[in-house]
């Protein structure tokens, strides 16, 4: 796996592609990018046949270990890898420790253990279980076994911290030991996960010491949304960022709201998870982005009426955003938790609106059927409400990506910005 940087901003973000990906060593990513969310191996309410409608996909698939942990005993009878097994073809895939949907209780990790929370319930993995499982899967890259938990307390202790890192360090040790040694990893890379809470003194020492071992790349954990504030995180990220080798990609754990990642993707971070289009199908609602930059702001729809979103230089947008509703709309669980990035679909002004979702999007959903539709489907709680407009948010995610990184190669970041996230910097 080698990462070809065609452009580097100092201390900020960096625009290449990913190559010789997975075992073949034929796949690449452009970066910064995103993977490929499932749960199981599948995009959450598509079939493989429905997912490949879209085009182009992310080249690699994550698969979070812990959704299929219980089934050790059948991977390890099947023998022939976890891609082979789902019928994931063309695809690279990689295999991370948690699913960032997933609530995970804190208190289950030990000196030897971590815990790994599947539909049965919990399930405790030592080094030798982890690398059994990763024997099985036959992943073409994976994320080593950490100590994870700091992110989710509110006042970690600089001890616990401390030793987060150090477990994790020797975890990444084991794992690299018994890789070396398993002839089904040969060709696979591993990841080496950064920790450290919210300690730039833990931070940096897990990032220079993991940066030691022969990793293919690095892992950022416990930045998560919600887990510490947004200038912060930057920050972290940014000082992180200088301890690691250029040459080496840096995926992000937990964090996928639009705005959130172009702050990281300014601080140094090259891939992200994509479960954000998972969330805003599961509120019941579409991404609207505009992205594009060659229009003039009158024809794109901005005016000087249009909201913007001020924020002083170093602060980012994570304030919850309360959608217009209508009269009789109610405020469902989890709606609060809505986006300015986002439609309403259930909101009832969408009763007979005959648009598609975004004017130009070349989805099945926007290409065939109109807002007023979906509108129908989500209020009478049809199925096909949730496989249209996973269909149109993983596109419109996916062009999200596309669009980043035209604008950072055309010196667009700030009209990206302004335009896209409708956020206007002050200075």
């Amino acid at each position: 796996m080698k990462l070809e940087l065609s452009r580097v901003v100092q201390g900020g973000y960096r625009l290449g592609v990913l190559r010789e990906i997975g075992r073949a060593s034929t796949s690449s990513l452009e970066v910064p990018g995103c993977l490929l969310y499932t749960r199981c191996g599948t995009v959450p309410h598509l079939t493989q046949d429905t997912l490949h409608t879209l085009s182009p996909l992310p080249s690699v698939t994550q698969l979070t270990l812990s959704t299929v942990a219980e089934h050790q005993e059948v991977l390890e009878e099947y023998k022939d890898g976890f891609k082979k097994f789902a019928g994931l073809h063309d695809t690279v895939l990689y295999c991370s420790l948690h699913d960032p949907l997933t609530p995970r209780p804190a208190g289950h990790v030990t000196n030897k253990t971590v815990s790994v929370w599947g539909s049965g319930g919990r399930i405790e993995l030592t080094v030798g279980r982890f690398m059994a499982l990763q024997k099985a899967l036959r992943p073409d890259l994976y994320q080593s076994m950490a100590d994870g938990e700091t992110w989710q307390g509110d006042a970690t202790s600089r001890k616990r911290l401390r030793k987060s890192v150090d477990r994790t360090l020797a975890h990444l040790d084991e794992c690299l030991l018994i890789h070396q040694q398993t002839a089904e990893l040969q060709g696979v890379e591993v990841l080496g996960v950064v920790e450290g809470g919210d300690s730039l003194e833990e931070r940096l020492r897990s990032a220079r010491e993991t940066a030691k071992r022969p990793v293919g790349g690095f892992c950022l954990d416990g930045f998560q949304t919600g887990s510490m504030d947004g200038p912060l995180r930057t920050q972290l990220i940014s000082a992180v960022a200088g301890e690691l080798p250029e040459d080496k990609p840096r995926l992000l754990q937990g964090v996928g709201r639009p705005d959130e990642v172009v702050a990281c993707v300014e601080a140094g971070v090259d891939l992200f998870e994509s479960f954000f289009p998972f969330q805003v199908t599961e509120r019941g609602c579409a991404l609207t982005f505009d992205l594009d930059l060659s229009l003039d702001p009158e024809r794109a729809g901005i005016t000087p009426s249009t909201p913007v979103l001020e924020l002083e230089l170093g602060e980012e947008l994570d304030e919850t955003w309360q959608p217009e509703r209508g009269r009789d709309a109610e405020l469902e669980d989890g709606a609060e938790t809505m986006t300015p990035f986002e439609m309403d679909l259930k909101d009832t002004k969408y009763r007979g609106d005959f648009r598609p979702l975004v004017e130009g999007c070349g989805c099945y959903c926007c290409t065939n059927h109109q807002r007023a539709y979906l509108h129908h489907l989500l209020v009478t709680n049809e199925l096909l409400a949730g496989v249209l407009l996973m269909l149109h948010n993983t596109a419109q995610y996916t062009a999200f990506f596309r669009a980043l990184r035209a604008a950072l190669a055309n010196d667009q970041l700030e009209l990206f910005k302004t335009r896209v996230l409708r956020i206007k910097r002050v200075v």
